[in-house]
């Protein structure tokens, strides 16, 4: 778990100039450089996806520059995954405290990213549209990658001597004995789609409604313990450096995650993101839209791959070349995998609010005019109107009910529905 020490210690408001100079100074290892690439093919056009690389930690500093990709995988309809689109990144960033130095900003997004997803969906089931999507949102800051996501696309990083690491959980009933037992427990029912007869057919689903997933932004009309806090994983690369394959469900149910990996190593990223694509569709074809980023986290003064040999070259030369490069990639692998090249700082899944939020060392949940702001929606609140987010609640006994953070009326109201405590607050004809 990543260490709270920056929460302890509070966050007050530091002059630009003077947190622009320290970011400079904390930056003692220089970062990697990100190439991306993407591909797609369509069957439902429900599949969309987010690249936005010219994020600032630091508005107006270059050197806090940050990288976003994500992929939302509608169902019933694309308004969810549009909405989420357009919306989340925002919602996360306005969740995260102001004047917060590198490395509390890095154990703030945890926090700010259950809040940003609460919020899109909250706003988005305000619209009346029941519809719904899938998460996987990916923050990539130097060497330390950010992962949130809510249902069953999914990201996997490959790292060189490292093997393959996933970095989100797949949310399916089927699959996910922990999400079948929370939703029955929260008021739902898990089952299978009946037919004529009796017979039971297809994946576990949730009902009412027929949703397949235990967590998702939107799907108003199947119950509020469908919900939208996201498994959040944070984990540190070495200067080694790595590649992260993220891709909705058409590409996992075609392939593992040791072939998707496999089937397109030694190549660039947009030829990458390409090859998965069609190795996903040989194996299974088209049933399913099909969308694949692929990112490579590259050391600084990375050797390009060397150049094909011309076709007339010396026999000799060209297989001692390529025993030396094969020798090289050998040891280096061996190195690489005979320490640890990634460190886990964060990972956490529960899908109670009140543990996402509730952290007492948090202290940083005030406008500098001392006005309480909702720890989901950011909305500013007086002292009188907040409502702890551990007031009534039987998962957290260790906290006290008066101490934040606060929840506007609203978002308790959001948070006693995800947790079954009153009916789905919509209903839908």
């Amino acid at each position: 778990m990543a260490s709270r020490e920056g929460r302890r210690r509070g966050h007050e408001l530091v002059p630009l100039a003077a947190l622009i100079s320290r970011e400079m100074k904390n930056e003692k290892m220089e970062k990697p450089s990100v190439r991306y690439g993407h591909a797609a093919q369509s069957r439902k056009g429900e599949d969309y996806f987010l690249i936005k690389t010219d994020c600032h930690r630091v508005p107006g500093n270059p050197s806090s520059t940050f990288s976003v990709f994500a992929i939302f995988d509608g169902h019933n309809g694309n308004a969810a995954a549009i909405y989420t689109r357009e919306n989340l990144l925002n919602h996360v960033l306005s969740a995260v405290p102001r004047g917060l130095g590198r490395e509390e900003w890095f154990q703030a997004l945890p926090r700010a990213l259950v809040a940003g997803f609460v919020k899109t969906d909250k706003e988005f089931q305000s619209r009346g549209e029941t519809s719904g999507t899938t998460a996987t949102f990916v923050i990539v800051d130097a060497w330390t990658v950010t992962v949130a996501s809510v249902g069953d696309s999914r990201c996997i990083l490959d790292t060189q001597g490292g093997g393959i690491s996933t970095l989100t959980v797949d949310h399916r009933l089927e699959e996910n004995v922990e999400e079948r037992e929370r939703v029955t427990a929260s008021g739902g029912e898990v089952g299978r789609l009946s037919i004529a007869g009796g017979a039971e057919i297809g994946p576990l689903r949730c009902w009412p409604g027929g949703l397949c997933l235990s967590r998702s932004i939107g799907d108003m009309d199947v119950g509020e313990f469908i919900v939208p806090i996201p498994y959040v994983k944070q984990v540190k690369l070495s200067n080694a450096g790595g590649r992260l394959i993220i891709a909705s469900d058409g590409i996992w149910d075609a392939l593992s995650s040791e072939m998707a990996a496999k089937s397109c190593r030694g190549l660039p990223a947009e030829l990458a993101a390409r090859q998965v694509v069609k190795e996903a569709l040989r194996t299974r074809g088209l049933k399913d839209d099909t969308t694949c980023i692929v990112v490579d986290i590259i050391p600084p003064e990375s050797p390009l791959p060397p150049s094909p040999l011309p076709k007339k070259t010396n026999k000799l030369r060209a297989f001692l070349f390529r025993s030396k490069s094969r020798d090289s990639a050998n040891k280096l692998a061996k190195k690489l995998s005979a320490v640890g090249i990634v460190e886990e700082l964060f990972e956490e899944g529960s899908a109670m609010l009140a543990e996402r939020l509730g952290n007492d060392e948090w202290t940083g949940q005030t406008t500098s005019g001392g006005i309480f702001t909702c720890g989901v929606c950011q909305v500013d609140l007086t002292p009188s109107e907040g409502i702890s987010v551990h007031a009534g609640s039987i998962f957290s006994t260790s906290s006290k009910p008066w101490q934040g953070p606060f929840l506007c009326a609203g978002c308790r109201n959001k948070k006693d529905a995800m947790e079954g405590k009153r009916p789905s607050g919509v209903k839908v004809a």
